[in-house]
């Protein structure tokens, strides 16, 4: 299943990554670029630079630093309480001390950052995004400019807090996600810590037409278990961390309030899409709304179960049996234009969002059932760098306490993506990702709207607090 067109693409996202470099568009990071000294003397301008990857030169990141971080309320994940009066220390990108200030010994000559009159958490998570905006085939924007439309929101994402993501499809966007982690994982721009699930896998109800062929940039069109298998296996080998899958289409509402929702793969092909998705050692994300496709994908054993506007108990209790979670997308799909559509169809007799409302409170109360928090920002009914509504529409809506809707942010997120030795808390050893705020997030959850703090690995992003201090 190759598609030569992708050869091109590729090359344009490398050369607007150039282009963006020379207009100073993309931000410098930290550590993670190979770094690598030009060949002795240098003669070009200012002192000897680092060489990065593809050959270019750049100014060299600065050697580790000690830190210090002081602050006045610390959100303690693990257990979901606040603790005051903490010190968090770290060298470089990892925390390597979090104890109460009357126990640490600050090391002389570390930097001070001082948050005593803040809340510090661990960096948000968002587990469903969509870094490019949606592309479809009368879009007039160009792969350069969706490329750096997709910068912009992840430098939107990172801002607001969210210092590690899930990117679920790229909306027409072939493999832009992959250039986009890497370019963040390389210290090219700034950005969340990304795993990425490029082109999504969609079924094909119809056989193909020799003379329409399938976009290769839009989700991998399949109409067969082996087509389905194959699929799977070239989008991992072009680096997908997790493959996107969409077991039921639409839904619709008969005459009699009855919803209905439209199937698409048979189980067999969803059964070999998630076997080989796991097989290769990827996990899978399920795109459903109901009916037998979201059965289907539970059954199936996909990985995480995205929106479920009718998940019912025992469906939940399916899901914590096999140890699935959920992602339901709350705020996404309670917005006013999902009633604006609903009105249009039905006259106004039915409506989504009570059924949806109904679905997440009852996972809510399901114990032991791990909710996740993703937004599903996309550019065009949800702003990127808005996401934090989502914890406010969990805490609103589902019944979710703070304490709880801020634990999915963080640490459920982060066993989901397989990152809880990484991220997800504030602990010796993890990456130094912490995110401040004002107030008390626990008091009042819209507190995570106006993140005043960001550090991303001990770098400092955004620090509007010292601003507040001045005021």
């Amino acid at each position: 299943m190759g598609y030569p067109s992708l050869n091109l693409t590729a090359r344009a996202f490398v050369v607007t990554t150039v282009m963006a470099t020379a207009c100073g568009i993309l931000l410098s990071s930290a550590a993670l670029w190979a770094q690598v000294q030009p060949p002795a003397p240098w003669r070009g301008a200012g002192p000897a630079p680092c060489m990065g990857s593809d050959g270019g030169i750049y100014k060299c990141p600065p050697g580790p630093q000690v830190v210090a971080v002081r602050a006045g309320r610390l959100f303690d994940s693990k257990t979901g309480t606040m603790l005051t009066k903490q010190v968090v220390l770290l060298s470089g990108e990892r925390i390597t001390e979090v104890a109460p200030e009357s126990q640490v010994k600050i090391p002389a000559g570390a930097q001070v950052i001082d948050l005593s009159q803040a809340t510090v958490l661990p960096g948000l998570i968002d587990a469903h995004t969509h870094m490019f905006d949606t592309r479809g085939p009368k879009s007039k924007t160009t792969t350069e400019g969706a490329m750096l439309i997709a910068i912009s929101n992840v430098q939107a994402d990172l801002r607001a807090g969210f210092t590690a993501a899930r990117d679920m499809s790229t909306h027409g966007n072939g493999y832009g996600d992959i250039e986009i982690r890497d370019a963040i994982n390389q210290g090219r721009i700034d950005g969340p810590r990304y795993q990425v699930s490029t082109l999504g896998i969609v079924w094909g109800a119809s056989p193909a037409k020799p003379d329409a062929p399938d976009n290769p940039l839009a989700s991998t069109v399949v109409r067969s278990v082996e087509e389905a298998r194959a699929a799977v296996r070239e989008q991992v080998q072009h680096g997908a961390d997790w493959i996107k899958l969409y077991p039921t289409g639409g839904y619709s509402f008969t005459s009699t309030g009855k919803v209905q929702y439209e199937l698409t793969y048979p189980m067999p092909v969803l059964q070999a899409l998630i076997d080989e998705a796991h097989r290769l050692g990827k996990k899978t994300g399920c795109h459903v709304y109901g009916g037998e496709g979201q059965r289907n994908a539970i059954i199936a054993g996909c990985d995480t179960i995205e929106h479920a506007f009718d998940l019912d108990q025992e469906q939940a209790n399916m899901m914590l049996a096999k140890k699935l979670f959920y992602d339901p997308t709350l705020q996404r799909y309670i917005e006013p234009y999902m009633d604006d559509n609903d009105a249009k169809n039905t006259g106004g007799k039915y409506r989504i969002v009570p059924i949806f409302e109904k679905a997440v409170t009852m996972a809510n109360a399901t114990k032991g059932l791990k909710i996740m928090v993703g937004s599903g920002v996309d550019g065009s009914t949800f702003a990127h760098g808005t996401q934090a509504l989502e914890f406010e529409a969990l805490v609103k809506h589902a019944g979710v306490t703070p304490a709880r809707a801020i634990q999915s942010g963080t640490m459920v997120n982060a066993e989901a993506l397989g990152w809880q030795d990484r991220i997800g808390s504030i602990d010796k050893g993890k990456y130094a990702d912490l995110v401040a705020v004002s107030g008390d997030p626990l008091a009042d959850i819209t507190e995570l709207q106006r993140v005043k703090f960001v550090m991303k690995g001990g770098k400092v992003i955004k620090n509007d607090m010292l601003q507040s201090a001045a005021k």
